[in-house]
């Protein structure tokens, strides 16, 4: 699988979980069961990460919305906020731009081309200021 599988996979789950206030481990069995989402350690350890500092990653995405709040994004932006979120926030071994572009390639495929800017704006703004 590779890394790109792994995020869009995560996403996956990451947006289902948006939906779903089952336990984390009830989503992941019917994402088995349902082989929509190919499941392995790496998945695992994105999807529960995102899941479990999902109060901190929307505290941070908000920081970065101009003229937006939370609940306006779609919950496809969201899930995609979220694990790049994770990614940059928590992943010492990925670069933040690396970051960016999977996720933007992310919503290239599950959202409207608005949204993909949007996404991209957002870990832009990101980017900069952590790159301060």
């Amino acid at each position: 699988m590779t890394r790109h599988q792994m995020r869009q996979f995560a996403f996956m789950l990451t947006f289902e979980r948006i939906f779903n206030d089952d336990d984390i481990d009830s989503i992941i069995e019917l994402a088995k069961e349902c082989e929509t989402v190919e499941i392995n350690k790496q998945v695992l350890e994105l999807f529960k990460g995102v899941d479990e500092k999902k109060e901190i990653l929307d505290l941070e995405i908000e920081k970065h919305l101009k003229n937006w709040s939370l609940n306006r994004i779609s919950k496809v932006s969201l899930a995609v906020l979220r694990v790049a979120m994770y990614e940059i926030l928590y992943c010492d071994d990925i670069d933040i731009d690396v970051a960016i572009s999977e996720a933007v390639k992310i919503a290239q495929i599950y959202t409207m081309k608005e949204d993909v800017s949007f996404v991209n704006g957002v870990l832009s703004s990101v980017s900069k200021e952590r790159k301060k």
